[in-house]
């Protein structure tokens, strides 16, 4: 069972993002302040749960979090500031939103940007360590999942219901054919993609 706490005295908010390694889309990220001493069984770094199961611990873990909030990056702004850079910004994003304000940030990874004067943690395989940062993963993974859904219905050849603008060999096979669209990082070495096409 996943860690509860890493302090068990300060206001902990877990932190984590979702879209990385994408080709297409924004990065999402979240954040989630959990109640001292929350115990959830079924909470686990959200890629080895299924997706059913995503959303039902999102709507676990909304009803049951202390303060929750949301950070999105778009496409451009990756682009510009690099994944890293917007990476970080998207969890400050979502920092910033929360309406209380934690004493400790758990970050899932090795590096951070800091927060004002908010102390931070730096956690590898964080959210398969300690609950607050899983219950963020679900949520930056569930928001985005559910974002890429809706913006595939507008370029449904990408075939991003399915692979969530991940580099899948039918997502490259597609950019090969189609070309990249508005959504798609420019940055990300697309045309280097095609090769893996061929």
């Amino acid at each position: 069972m996943l860690q509860g706490s890493f302090t068990g005295v300060l206001v902990e908010a877990g932190v984590d993002e979702a879209g990385r390694g994408c080709l297409a889309g924004p990065v999402f990220a979240a954040v989630v302040i959990l109640p001292k001493g929350y115990r959830n069984a079924e909470l686990n770094d959200s890629k080895q749960i299924s997706a059913v199961k995503r959303e039902l611990l999102r709507k676990q873990i909304e009803e049951d979090a202390l303060d929750w909030a949301l950070g999105i990056v778009d496409p451009v702004t990756i682009d510009e500031i690099n994944i890293l850079n917007a990476s970080f910004l998207a969890m400050h994003h979502a920092i910033l939103k929360l309406k209380q304000s934690p004493e400790l940030i758990l970050v899932d990874g090795n590096q951070f940007k800091p927060v004002g004067n908010i102390r931070h943690q730096c956690i590898i395989k964080g959210d398969a360590k300690f609950m607050s940062i899983a219950a963020a993963s679900i949520l930056a993974k569930t928001y985005r999942d559910d974002h890429m859904c809706r913006i595939g219905k507008e370029f449904p050849q990408y075939g991003w219901e399915r692979n969530k603008g991940y580099p899948s060999r039918y997502h490259r096979d597609a950019i090969y054919n189609f070309g990249p669209c508005v959504h798609h990082r420019m940055s990300f070495r697309l045309y280097e993609q095609l090769k893996l096409a061929l």
